[in-house]
């Protein structure tokens, strides 16, 4: 599995299916209006969090892809997927209304998608549905979703393996985060080389202390 960062939330995932090619998945794309560069992407699946514009630009994708918004169970070419209610503040989405947690479970490994999480802990239900998770991708510039210092907290909640970072600062975003350093600033790490993407398979991971991988978006 191949997992690659784009900004924000947006994230491409490539899964190998063996002797029958590969699944493409693609998170959250967002609209090039928040400043950023849009890429070039085609998928099979493509799943959106909430309707906001950068997250849901799912007519910037090409290919005849499957959409996946909201809570609910799926499976696609052997890709299971599901969506989880969760709310994009924590006023039970007075503020922001809601967004979507999503799990994938592909390649033997069960990935969890947060969204715009902006409560700053996850319910037992919620916590009883995303399950053991290997890959979290947590959003932490604060502001419009958990700052820093709550995703420590959702994060000492779900217990992944591995844990990347997403929705913070970056140069050229029109959106005023909080920038991933903080977390590392938090976590007591003072040094991390940031990779262009993360190829990993389930023997890859460790059974030991979670792993922080930043990646070049």
């Amino acid at each position: 599995m191949t997992i690659i960062w784009h900004g924000q939330s947006l994230f491409e995932i490539i899964t190998s299916r063996g002797k029958n090619g590969q699944v493409v998945i693609v998170i959250d794309p967002f609209s090039p209006e928040i400043g950023l560069r849009f890429p070039k992407l085609e998928a099979d699946i493509v799943l959106i969090t909430h309707q906001h514009s950068d997250h849901n630009n799912a007519k910037g994708v090409n290919g005849n892809s499957f959409l996946i918004e909201g809570s609910g169970e799926y499976e696609i070419k052997e890709i299971f997927v599901q969506g989880i209610s969760a709310f994009h503040d924590d006023s039970l989405g007075k503020e922001r209304g809601s967004s979507t947690i999503f799990t994938i479970e592909a390649e033997d490994l069960r990935l969890c998608h947060l969204g715009d999480l902006g409560q700053k802990e996850l319910t037992s239900e919620q916590l009883e549905k995303i399950g053991e998770v290997d890959i979290l991708m947590i959003p932490v510039g604060g502001t419009y979703t958990i700052s820093a210092k709550e995703a420590v907290k959702i994060m000492s909640q779900i217990e992944p393996k591995i844990i990347i970072p997403m929705h913070y600062s970056l140069p050229k975003l029109k959106y005023k985060l909080e920038g991933a350093d903080k977390l590392l600033k938090i976590m007591g790490i003072k040094k991390i080389e940031s990779l262009n993407k993360l190829t990993i398979k389930k023997k890859d991971l460790s059974e030991e202390e979670a792993k922080i991988i930043l990646l070049n978006p």
